[in-house]
């Protein structure tokens, strides 16, 4: 908006309701701040009428109830500017008239004050676990002052991406991680040098939009269990106000913002995990709070009588590929990149976003196309969790434009049952360590797949090999939720032991884990807290626990510093090969891009399954002056067995750069008798082609 069409009091019509007014700005939803006052615009198709009600802070009623003049609408959109307010004790809300008659989904209420979709912040949310009334939620209006001069997107490639998932509130909530702010951005902020020493480059940040963790709030045996995860979104343009340190009136985000600033002048990407599937109003006897009162019948998919499409599993399920939703879900993520500067996002049961009004899969789906052509978000990473609660499974066919990115989930299936050991499996470790060309057509190989063995939802690595069996009693539920598939193995005891021999094989097992992943093409990722061995007792869905269970304990860093270093350097190793995370310039020693050495040299075949594979990645460094060649050995299985390595190219010599069997796993005391290594049972072994000394 430029100067001269800058509105100002000089050009108000009229007053209501003691203030000055005039038709605001039509083409920018929201509460958007104006010279001497403050527009606002909110867009119903149903609607027949629209007030905005305004309240002083912390005061139940409206002080003011002002009606949208005739000439302040245009359309199916309702704007008008109202000036003299003072935009830090007031808070605002919207009462719409409409149609009545939920067989048709409409569901029109001229009597419920309503939250704006388009709100920059929510009102009564900003104290964690304060319980709050049903229907209570206002917006604020916010006063864009920060400053990002001098901030450069680094966009860290896709493919030397190390993922680190975390909580914004487990992360620092535990009295051990000895933060000033625990549970806050400003918490997280103080721990980015611990990031940057392990050497991870992107963070994801499971569910920061404004959320209700009061929502199904239950107490049992005592302990109270909340909404803990944040899969309830409240409104998807403003940030979880319990997440600060301080409170923010009018100027609310700006401790995220300094957060991701932060991040990214230290090479760290911020990927958020985003909920756009459904929203916490549920179906027909949750909440009513904001679309149900503004077109219930547009935005959520409805059966022909009425009731609520339930594709997510909590509810109702966000009609993603009606035009107005698709405008509504662009201008989200268009506003968390201009106004937040994020890097990426994650999309929670992204298959719902492809699905048609009445739920069928959508071969093309506009939403899905037009996030991937958007020029705003044209470098952001869009990553798909590529199924739904509706029983859709998209894993290597989402639909991609070469722009989506997935969650690969046959990667950590098939990776963990090979890990652990299981017969068959020897091919299809092989193919997720070369980034599932199964999966992945050569054009999007590069850019495809997230390798992960571990994320939130699930068990996290130490319970992986510590737990034959879930253990969610804590949850309410009687151990009935969770998932039953989770190909765990525990090393010869169930839960806590003090077997040392256990211990020993867990930790190893762990270390298999990482070397595993860290060396497989493509993105990786894993859970905050894996590096050290955090536990969550054998909870595999601690969605609700916002305790002990879910939150990092900082005291297991010096516990298992020993893992700890080796994840670190892991992640050093992988980011020195760059054949580790995709193809490169061809090696000059004619080998190829990738090769199978299973037991012997050159043997590509895995139809006897001796549970020990070796895959070498060949090509050139990242300055293009000498070959990168790293033989990757994998003996999942309980006997020990030879590696047999090709002769290196003339020169060249191999050195045997870690064996996870080794006290040391990176000082590996283990002999390499002339070109043969015995990997033992259960264990990964790493060798590098260098120039003979």
């Amino acid at each position: 908006m430029c100067a001269a069409e800058s509105p100002s009091l000089s050009s108000a019509t009229r007053r209501i309701a003691g203030f000055a007014v005039r038709p605001g700005l039509f083409r920018v939803p929201g509460a958007t701040p104006v010279p001497g006052g403050v527009s606002f615009t909110i867009q119903s198709l149903y609607a027949t009428g629209c007030e905005l009600c305004l309240f002083r802070r912390r005061e139940a009623e409206p002080y003011a109830v002002l009606p949208f003049p005739e000439d302040c609408r245009i359309g199916h959109t309702f704007s008008m500017i109202v000036f003299g307010l003072d935009i830090e004790d007031t808070e605002y809300a919207y009462r719409m008239d409409g149609p009545h008659d939920p067989a048709r989904g409409l569901l029109f209420d001229k009597t419920r004050c309503l939250l704006d979709p388009y709100a920059r912040a929510v009102t009564g949310q900003s104290v964690w676990g304060a319980q709050r009334l049903p229907g209570s939620y206002r917006a604020r209006v916010v006063r864009d002052a920060f400053d990002w001069a001098g901030f450069r997107d680094r966009h860290v490639p896709f493919q030397d991406l190390v993922i680190y998932e975390l909580h914004v509130r487990g992360f620092t909530q535990h009295a051990s991680s000895g933060v000033r702010s625990p549970g806050t951005f400003a918490g997280l902020m103080e721990k980015i040098p611990y990031l940057v020493d392990l050497g991870v480059n992107a963070v994801e940040l499971m569910p920061i939009f404004e959320f209700d963790e009061m929502a199904d709030r239950r107490e049992i045996d005592g302990r109270e269990l909340l909404n803990y995860w944040g899969y309830n979104t409240v409104c998807f343009f403003a940030p979880n106000t319990s997440y600060t340190a301080a409170a923010e009136p009018g100027r609310e985000g700006s401790e995220l913002k300094a957060l991701i600033r932060e991040l990214n002048a230290h090479g760290i990407d911020v990927i958020l995990d985003v909920v756009l599937n459904h929203t916490a109003e549920g179906d027909e006897r949750g909440p009513f709070f904001c679309f149900k009162g503004l077109d219930n019948n547009i935005y959520y998919m409805l059966t022909p009588d009425g009731k609520y499409y339930n594709f997510s599993g909590v509810g109702n399920t966000l009609n993603c590929n009606h035009p107005l939703v698709r405008s509504f879900i662009l201008d989200c993520l268009r506003h968390w990149v201009v106004e937040y500067r994020v890097d990426g996002f994650r999309f929670d049961l992204a298959s719902i976003l492809g699905r048609d009004e009445d739920g069928r899969p959508l071969s093309e789906p506009p939403l899905l196309e037009s996030l991937a052509f958007d020029p705003i978000l044209g470098h952001v990473k869009l990553i798909a969790e590529a199924w739904d609660a509706g029983g859709l499974y998209q894993v290597g066919s989402f639909p991609a434009w070469n722009r989506w990115a997935e969650w690969n989930g046959k990667y950590r299936d098939d990776m963990r049952r090979f890990l652990k050991g299981d017969a068959g499996l020897s091919e299809a470790a092989l193919l997720r360590l070369c980034g599932s060309p199964d999966l992945y057509p050569p054009d999007r190989r590069q850019n495809a797949s997230v390798n992960f063995l571990t994320c939130h939802d699930g068990f996290t690595l130490h319970d992986l090999y510590a737990y034959n069996e879930k253990h969610n009693q804590a949850n309410g539920w009687g151990n009935t939720d969770g998932a039953n598939d989770n190909n765990s193995w525990n090393c010869g005891a169930e839960g806590e032991t003090g077997d040392p021999n256990v211990l020993a094989l867990r930790e190893r097992m762990q270390r298999n884990a990482f070397a595993v992943l860290l060396c497989s093409r493509g993105a990786a990722m894993f859970l905050a807290g894996d590096e050290f061995g955090n536990s969550q007792f054998g909870n595999n869905n601690a969605y609700c626990q916002d305790n002990e269970i879910s939150w990092l304990n900082w005291e297991d860093l010096a516990r298992n510093r020993g893992l700890h270093d080796f994840v670190r350097s892991m992640i050093a190793l992988r980011k020195a090969h760059p054949v580790l995370r995709g193809r490169t310039a061809p090696a000059h020693c004619g080998w190829p891009d990738v090769s199978f050495h299973n037991g012997t040299a050159w043997n590509a075949r895995t139809e006897f399954d001796a549970r020990q594979i070796g895959v070498l990645f060949c090509g050139r460094n990242a300055q293009d002056s000498a070959d990168d060649l790293v033989l990757l050995a994998v003996n999942a299985h309980w006997e020990a067995h030879d590696q047999h390595l090709p002769p290196p190219p003339a020169g060249h010599r191999w050195r045997l750069a870690m064996h996870t069997a080794c006290a040391d796993p990176f000082r590996p005391d283990t002999p390499v008798d002339g070109a043969v290594l015995r990997v033992d049972a259960r264990s990964v072994a790493v060798f590098v082609c260098e120039p003979a000394r």
